[in-house]
């Protein structure tokens, strides 16, 4: 292996930089996940981070190192959100303009805190790799400074400060998962802690929609992939770092993927269990462990990369994971259109023991008999087994119901 780009003193040296700048966010252990895992989980919460996510970390470092006439030009980035938040809290921290290109259709609380941060938003295409275009050819007509997500040596050293924090913590910690997008958190971290820890197992994490590194290392080299639409927006990115894909080639255990249905459940479970708001994209690491448990050596530390979620966003994901958990349901029951028919039918499912969040009575459709009534139902349950003998109960009664 050639020298890389990057090296331990460089992490180091950004650990020193960030010093009293961001916070050292707190490791916490989870029960639920241990038990699933079979020893110590812990859960490592950069959403917690100064501007909600690990991000701030690389920006600062990058921006920190510019010199005082490349500053006095403005930077410019693209981003779904974090590290727009990053760089635009880096920038008014080091006295910087800064201007960041971000997908149509970014989160809005990501755009309105980036605003707050003092930065200049501009939309640009529909996926981070198109806003990376724009605002490069920005800075090439302005002279403004190009602050990459994640590839870059001064990025990718201040994520690493993120396996640092962990050693320190847990010394003895035995695999760590992240996130993986364009692969500076996870090269960082391996990084830091493969110098120190060889023996330290270390597991890249990719939306399964937007998953450009299983192809790439399987190729030996970077390949572009077109991202299909996924709630884990911070990660969906097309094409790895020429940087971050050597290093994670080389110090990355594994690189594994997950669903949209182990995204939503894993959120769920922190909103739930360890009272931790995350994003999608922050929860692929628990996502993980919930796929295949047994398939990580503990001590685990999973890192929560990110916190940023647009509370609508976060709504729709939550009933997901409900529904994905067995603990909602959503269908359609065709009733005789007669007095008394809704009324039953509701104390039924209040006998069976079903909360209902919501009614849509329908009575006049091209598709309904002049005799009939259509009910759209979302129901709460206890979970999986509750949900079948509510199902199983309204058959009984003699609904059809209807799932579409």
């Amino acid at each position: 292996m050639a020298r890389p780009e990057v090296t331990y003193e460089d992490v180091v040296a950004a650990r020193e930089l960030l010093d009293g700048v961001i916070v050292q966010t707190p490791m916490l252990h989870s029960r639920l996940l241990s038990e699933m895992v079979g020893g110590p989980v812990y859960l490592k919460c950069e959403n917690l981070q100064r501007a909600g996510s690990f991000k701030v970390r690389g920006a600062y470092v990058r921006i920190a190192r510019l010199s005082e006439e490349e500053r006095s030009r403005g930077v410019v980035a693209a981003s779904a959100g974090n590290h727009a938040q990053g760089v635009a809290l880096a920038s008014g921290l080091l006295g910087c303009k800064a201007m960041v290109f971000m997908p149509h259709g970014a989160p809005l609380p990501k755009v309105e805190a980036t605003r707050a941060y003092g930065a200049d938003v501009i939309f640009a295409g529909s996926t981070v790799d198109e806003a990376l275009a724009a605002a490069r050819q920005h800075a090439e007509e302005t002279g403004a400074v190009f602050i990459h997500p994640f590839d870059h040596p001064d990025i990718v050293a201040g994520q690493g400060t993120v396996g640092l924090e962990i050693l320190e913590q847990l010394p003895e910690v035995g695999t760590i998962t992240a996130a993986v997008g364009g692969g500076g958190l996870a090269a960082g971290v391996a990084l830091a802690v493969k110098s120190m820890r060889p023996g330290v197992r270390i597991v890249g994490v990719q939306a399964e929609r937007a998953a450009a590194y299983p192809a790439s290392l399987a190729a030996g080299h970077p390949v572009l992939v077109e991202p299909a639409s996924t709630m884990a927006d911070g990660i969906a990115v097309g094409r790895p770092g020429d940087t971050t894909f050597e290093m994670i080639h080389y110090l990355v255990d594994s690189v594994v993927t997950v669903s949209e249905e182990s995204l939503s459940r894993a959120l769920l479970l922190c909103l739930e269990r360890t009272k931790l708001v995350v994003e999608p994209a922050g929860v692929a690491g628990v996502a993980a462990l919930l796929d295949l448990p047994r398939a990580f050596e503990p001590p685990v530390v999973v890192v929560l990369s990110g916190g940023n979620i647009d509370p609508l966003l976060l709504s729709k994901v939550l009933r997901h994971g409900l529904s994905v958990a067995g603990r909602y349901l959503a269908f359609r029951i065709r009733l005789p259109d007669r007095p008394g028919a809704l009324a039953t039918l509701l104390t039924r499912l209040a006998d069976l023991g079903a909360n209902v969040l919501d009614v849509g009575h329908e009575r006049v459709n091209p598709r309904l008999h002049l005799d009939e009534a259509e009910v759209l139902l979302h129901l709460e349950t206890r979970g999986p087994v509750h949900c079948d003998e509510v199902l199983a109960g309204l058959r009984r009664f003699g609904y059809k119901l209807i799932f579409s």
